[in-house]
């Protein structure tokens, strides 16, 4: 009965609530998961992405490590290594406006805080080219929501460095060349019947939860 209430609320219109207040409440939510209802998701979500076509033929994908209650995709992390995939982290990239550069990670990676308190690679680890990419080289990203709706819009933490990262692959930004799939992650309860669209956001080409696929129009 708990399992159906949160499915029902997951799916209430939250029009009333400013982005912000929309944010509290879908970190809420998936902060009241307990230990075994993060961990019957995670292992959910790795179901559904192993069978994503665009994951399938990736080579360098980047994913994160959880906070704050959001859907733990280190599972998969097994599955890229016995498919010769490399995994990325983003790391906050020193002096810059808020934006994100991409460092390999494996079991040898050393990891140090950053300012959010969030591990990732070490700066200086990741200084060589041959560990760092721009977010363009990579296949595929899989990033965090906050919350999302049927139509495939996404709410962010409110911080902008994916949107500042990703702003090339924007339809309004007018570049060419190589853009990685984005898809994102969330847990179902954070899934809300409409979300608000807001200019700077980058679309995704998928969100996947412990329950769902959802591709845009």
């Amino acid at each position: 009965m708990n399992d159906l209430r949160s499915s029902i609320d997951a799916q209430m219109t939250l029009g009333h609530l400013s982005r912000t207040e929309l944010r509290r409440e879908l970190r809420r939510r998936r902060r009241a998961l307990s230990p075994r209802q993060q961990q019957a998701a995670s292992h959910s979500l790795l179901a559904r992405l192993r069978r994503l076509p665009e994951l399938l033929s990736a080579r360098r994908v980047a994913l994160y490590l959880p906070n704050d209650g959001e859907i733990d995709p280190r599972p998969l992390l097994d599955w890229l290594r016995q498919r010769r995939a490399q995994a990325y982290l983003p790391v906050l990239r020193p002096l810059s406006d808020n934006r994100l550069w991409f460092v390999r990670y494996d079991e040898h990676t050393p990891m140090v805080a950053n300012r959010f308190g969030i591990s990732e690679p070490c700066s200086r680890h990741g200084a060589h080219p041959s560990r760092r990419l721009p977010p363009w080289a990579l296949d595929a990203i899989l990033l965090p929501l906050v919350g999302f709706d049927d139509a495939g819009q996404r709410l962010g933490m409110g911080g902008g460095f994916y949107d500042r990262t990703l702003a090339f692959a924007h339809p309004d930004s007018g570049q060419g060349g190589p853009r990685p799939r984005l898809i994102g992650l969330a847990h179902d309860v954070q899934r809300v019947e409409r979300l608000p669209v807001a200019s700077w956001d980058v679309p995704l080409n998928a969100i996947v939860s412990d329950q769902r696929v959802i591709r845009p129009a």
